[in-house]
């Protein structure tokens, strides 16, 4: 964006004010009325290149922008315009002139704030949340960087709509040391942290970690480790603050340790009635202190009852007619539900009985419905989607939304848009297709658990791995209950809480439980059953992270043998599982034996794939790496530079494959000496993965590294050690 100066014909960029994972703010000016905005521009990751992604992103963003602009209160910042301009979207909003909170409690060495700014500040932000969860508008990322303070003493929620936003694209600004994706953990409510339904008492609790920070000069769980973090606002009561600073009123105490409470029905009832309480407490301050101007208590407060899902309604509790579609994803067609036979009555749809449809819409809606199921099993995921929902949409106008076959077809929707990458929208159809389940069916049933299953993948693909792991958690607990704990779906279920450990950085955990599982699949399916070898897959993935590549090579080399006798030797799991062994050889330095492997796999991937296809390339690129690792340089120069060529070609010049190959290019000519053109080259990738991962993500720093080495190779040491400094200032405000 630094590039394009002026947005639109109209907003001129003068000069960044902050930048993260989201894309950056500038200070701007708005030349058509001649005063100064601020730019908030943002940009969707590398893989949401995609024209359909985009048009749902274009789409979610104009409706949080719209959400944004109608908040017009002194407590929020004001949105005045929003738009896309080159392919960036951007918001264009007041120009405050002041610091967040973080920044302020930096500028006070981490020292809590003076008990009357805390008290004057906690009034406003409660009178400003009042308003907006009046508007039915929840925050979902409330935290002291999302406030500011302005010279006039008074404070400001910014931000209403990009967490959403965040979520709804997949983004993440920040992964943390055990590989949890999100933004911050320490300002989570214990219901985000589980993946359960958000409502304002949520902002409450994230303000009450607010609070509690500024009175204190610490969040109430100040720990390194975020799954210490997010186990602490789930399991741990909160140290009251005036243990450590007795001045602080006792009243306000009170507020801030009910504002921390895990059971949101036990938190203020809303932030009405929390600005009342506040207000009490500013009562009790001593005489003689000084206390900062009054703020004005709203006249009303909006309620907010709980919504939970109700159970099986009375009038269904004894039906039986009608069967969900089963979702096993088994090859072969699977029965569909006997429609004809479906009970339609008003209390499906809420409202009067409509007409009795004719039993031919009813076969022809089946018939469409395993027309879908075909579609997919070809691998037409998008003409199987869209049919998908053309019958989700006739069965809920003629069945009611959450009739079986409605909830069948929405699963199948939700499935194609997964398998189309689309997994933020796959997620909120899953999280539909769930409720709908759960009130008809009930909480344990099994295609109530299965929905609520596939939202914990779909979790897991958009990076947010503790949600998944707490939903993959709950959902084996009541599989183990119902099923038995050797059922094929409660095993299916432990292996992906097995994958799900591995990625939050629980090594150990993840090894044990997919060694379990293994050994269950082996007992339960046989030893050469596809399960099994997924979940045995799973073992030597794990063992690789443990650094015991022997025992993965071995593992992987079993694997590649049943696959090789149950699948054939050119099926793609094969092809993966001897990759994963070529991976292997390489960590134990023996590139020689990897080398000849990969070859006959690029062969065999070129003869069943093509030469273009993404996984023949990153056969090519781990051939060219190994040509490295035997010193034979010139060889894997060649090689690179044509993978590097033929990725962006068919990936994109900023595709991750693309960018890592770009950087073994460079790598290979600073082994033959190219030091000039190798820094070219790092310096490439280094502004891409920037631009694409955010400036602080670990790759975009380990570029910042390779440029920097490379420089001391060409004796500019100075320029060097800049770098460094950079890179440590990058590293200390992630921090």
């Amino acid at each position: 964006m630094a590039d394009t100066r002026l947005i639109q014909g109209r907003y001129r960029l003068l000069d960044p004010i902050g930048r993260g994972g989201m894309g950056e703010v500038w200070r701007a000016l708005d030349e058509s009325l001649g005063r100064r905005v601020a730019v908030k521009c943002l940009k969707p990751m590398g893989q949401q290149r995609d024209p359909s992604f985009m048009d749902v992103l274009r789409e979610r963003f104009r409706r949080e922008a719209r959400v944004a602009a109608s908040l017009q209160h002194r407590g929020v910042t004001v949105v005045h315009d929003f738009g896309e301009h080159d392919g960036v979207l951007y918001l264009v909003m007041e120009l405050l002139e002041g610091r967040n909170l973080s920044q302020l409690l930096e500028d006070n060495e981490r020292r809590p704030l003076p008990v009357p700014d805390v008290l004057d500040m906690a009034g406003q932000l409660a009178v400003a949340l009042a308003y907006t969860h009046d508007q039915g508008i929840v925050h979902r990322d409330l935290k002291p960087a999302n406030i500011m303070r302005l010279a006039d003493g008074s404070v400001k929620i910014c931000d209403f709509g990009i967490a959403r936003l965040g979520h709804d694209i997949g983004f993440t600004a920040r992964l943390t040391g055990t590989g949890i994706a999100m933004g911050t953990p320490h300002y989570m409510s214990p219901e985000q942290i589980a993946g359960g339904a958000v409502d304002h008492r949520s902002d409450l609790y994230s303000l009450g970690c607010v609070l509690y920070e500024l009175a204190t000069g610490a969040p109430p769980f100040d720990l390194d480790d975020a799954w210490a973090v997010l186990v602490g606002h789930r399991d741990t009561p909160a140290e009251p603050p005036r243990r450590t600073r007795p001045e602080i009123p006792e009243p306000f105490e009170r507020v801030v340790l009910d504002l921390l409470a895990k059971d949101p029905e036990d938190r203020p009832r809303d932030a009405s009635d929390l600005a009342k309480r506040i207000a009490l407490a500013r009562a009790t301050w001593g005489a003689g202190q000084p206390l900062v101007p009054a703020w004005t208590l709203p006249g009303t407060g909006a309620e907010f009852p709980a919504q939970r899902p109700p159970g099986l309604p009375v009038w269904a509790r004894e039906m039986t007619a009608g069967t969900a579609a089963n979702p096993a994803r088994w090859a072969g067609a699977r029965p569909g539900p006997p429609l004809e036979a479906a009970a339609l009555t008003a209390a499906w749809t809420g409202g009067p009985a409509p007409p009795p449809p004719t039993p031919g819409v009813l076969v022809d809606l089946r018939a469409r419905h395993h027309a879908g199921l075909s579609l997919g099993r070809l691998g037409r995921w998008e003409e199987a989607g869209r049919i998908h929902r053309e019958v989700a949409a006739e069965r809920e106008r003629i069945l009611g939304s959450d009739h079986p076959d409605t909830l069948a077809s929405r699963y199948e929707a939700a499935f194609a848009l997964g398998r189309l990458g689309r997994h933020g929208d796959a997620l909120g159809e899953y999280g539909r297709v769930a409720a709908g389940r759960e009130r008809a069916f009930g909480p344990e049933h099994p295609d109530t658990l299965a929905a609520r299953q596939e939202t914990a993948f779909a979790l897991s693909r958009l990076g947010r791995h503790f949600e998944a792991h707490q939903v993959y958690a709950a959902v084996l607990a009541a599989r183990e209950r119902t099923m038995g704990a050797d059922h094929p779906d409660t095993l299916r279920c432990r292996h992906n809480l097995a994958f799900i450990l591995g990625r939050l950085g629980r090594l150990e955990d993840s090894h044990r439980t997919a060694c379990e599982v293994a050994a269950a699949r082996e007992r339960v399916l046989g030893p050469d059953h596809a399960d099994t070898l997924v979940t045995r897959y799973e073992v030597g993935y794990a063992l690789g992270r443990l650094r015991r590549w022997t025992e993965a090579l071995d593992t992987y080399r079993e694997v590649a043998a049943a696959r090789e006798r149950t699948l054939g030797p050119d099926h793609p799991d094969t092809l993966a599982t001897r990759y994963e062994v070529n991976i292997s050889l390489g960590r134990l330095g023996r590139s020689a034996e990897a080398l000849t492997l990969y070859r006959a796999l690029v062969e065999d991937r070129t003869r069943a794939q093509g030469p273009t296809d993404p996984e023949t390339l990153r056969a090519r690129h781990g051939l060219g790496v190994n040509l490295g690792r035997l010193g034979r340089w010139e060889e894997a120069l060649t090689e690179a530079h044509e993978v590097s060529a033929l990725r962006e070609r068919v990936l994109g010049p900023d595709h991750l494959d693309t960018l890592v190959s770009r950087r073994e290019v460079a790598v290979a000519l600073g082994w033959l000496g190219r030091w000039t053109e190798a820094l070219e080259l790092y310096r490439r990738v280094a502004r891409a993965r920037a631009d694409v991962l955010g400036a602080d993500h670990p790759d975009a720093l380990g570029s910042l590294g390779d440029e920097a080495k490379c420089l001391e190779r060409l004796g500019r040491a100075e320029e060097a050690v800049e770098l460094y400094r950079r890179m440590a200032e990058v590293r200390r405000r992630r921090e």
